[in-house]
């Protein structure tokens, strides 16, 4: 590399059809949102209908919450995700607040208290993203410093474990996983080391120890996975009913529309259980569809991540890549009957406006990460450095490039 190479600030290259984010990381969440309205109004048309006298007062209310996470993904994807750091404290300070006070508050939902206004909005799919905010601008603030107890492991766990307790009292078993396990996945990607990444691991095995141990719920939940996977016929009842859905599909589905189990067979076939609904009437090919779109997601989510400008956009898309990916694994795996049963919605395709306008405005903070300004320049001193911004972190140090862990280190 030359003097007047390195003098020379070229521009950063626009993305496709001129926009200054990753174009398909946006093209797949529409294809997932239509997707997901689709569903919604297959799923809920009769069941509407029987409870409010029309058929399409579901899916309109799906759609009124689309209206807003898209307007929320807008403005995130258009503002510097940088200005986040500054918004981290006082968001998880509200998000405490209205943890704590839907304790006192919410609305019981089949016997737990974790929402308001009926079932309408949850705190908890809040306080996801907000750790995830939060988490992001606690360990790009702490540096190399991470790697040591007083500033890394003990306040980390302590962050954490508020958050997943106040979760845990609701109760909400499946919200707390996803916070305890992303949450040790942005530890990992700051920079943690071995033995610290050990003492997280051991700290969540015995979180889920005690949650099994307090929780009849919780052991309930076990029990009916273990005897299921001895013999599915003595599953839980909502295994066994996505199971006949799956069979029922078969191939190529009975048809969009054509579901039986969502009458009354199916418990909350929009929510929890819509991928079950897909298999009915889609088929395999439904299902390998919506898994693949979601595949093609996580791609473009962490090859933002390996491009993001500095440690803070980095930790910041993994977290929010993790999460998704993480919501959608777990929803599924329920579905067929691979892991215990829990109550991940699936995203952008299950009914529900909390993780619906949560989950679209972490993408916009994922689009922003992502964004080129076209007045942008590589700084001569990252050029002289090797750290490209269209490379910034290689997981795997195929070309020598920093390691995620390294570089956020530096």
């Amino acid at each position: 590399m030359t003097t007047a190479d390195l003098q020379q600030d070229p521009p950063i290259r626009k993305k496709a059809f001129g926009l200054p984010f990753d174009t398909m990381l946006l093209v797949i969440v529409g294809a997932l949102v239509a997707f997901g309205l689709m569903m919604v109004y297959s799923a809920t048309f009769d069941w509407s209908y029987r409870q409010y006298g029309s058929p399409t007062t579901i899916f309109i209310r799906q759609l009124e919450w689309l209206a807003l996470g898209l307007t929320f993904m807008f403005i995130a994807a258009h503002v510097d995700y940088r200005w986040w750091k500054k918004l981290a404290l006082p968001l998880m300070i509200l998000t405490l607040g209205a943890l704590l006070w839907v304790l006192v508050f919410g609305s019981p939902v089949f016997g737990a208290q974790r929402s308001f206004f009926r079932g309408s909005v949850q705190p908890s799919e809040l306080a996801k993203f907000v750790t995830i905010v939060y988490l992001a601008a606690w360990l790009d603030s702490k540096g190399d410093r991470i790697r040591e107890a007083g500033y890394g492991i003990i306040p980390f766990a302590m962050i954490v474990g508020i958050v997943a307790g106040l979760i845990l009292l609701q109760p909400d078993l499946s919200a707390t996983a996803t916070v305890l396990i992303v949450a040790s996945l942005m530890f990992f990607v700051s920079g943690a080391d071995i033995l610290q990444m050990g003492l997280v691991g051991l700290f969540g095995s015995g979180t889920i120890w005690l949650v099994l141990q307090v929780s009849a719920t919780g052991r309930q939940r076990l029990a009916d996975y273990l005897i299921g996977l001895q013999d599915l016929t003595q599953a839980s009842w909502h295994i066994k009913q996505a199971a006949i859905a799956f069979v029922n599909g078969g191939f190529f589905g009975r048809g969009l529309g054509e579901s039986h189990q969502k009458f009354g067979f199916l418990p909350t076939p929009h929510t929890d259980s819509i991928f079950a609904i897909i298999g009915e009437e889609l088929g395999l090919l439904g299902c390998v569809f919506v898994i693949a779109l979601f595949v093609v997601l996580i791609w473009r989510g962490f090859k933002i991540t390996a491009q993001a400008r500095d440690p803070l956009g980095a930790i910041l898309a993994a977290g929010i890549v993790a999460w998704v990916a993480l919501e959608a694994l777990i929803n599924i795996a329920v579905m067929v009957g691979v892991l215990p049963f829990a109550g991940n919605a699936l995203p952008f395709i299950s009914y529900g406006g909390s993780n619906l306008v949560v989950t679209l405005t972490a993408i916009g903070v994922l689009l922003s990460v992502s964004r080129r300004r076209d007045n942008e320049t590589i700084p001569r001193k990252t050029r002289a450095a090797g750290l490209l911004r269209d490379a910034t972190i290689d997981f795997g140090r195929r070309d020598r490039r920093w390691s995620v862990s390294r570089l956020i280190r530096r």
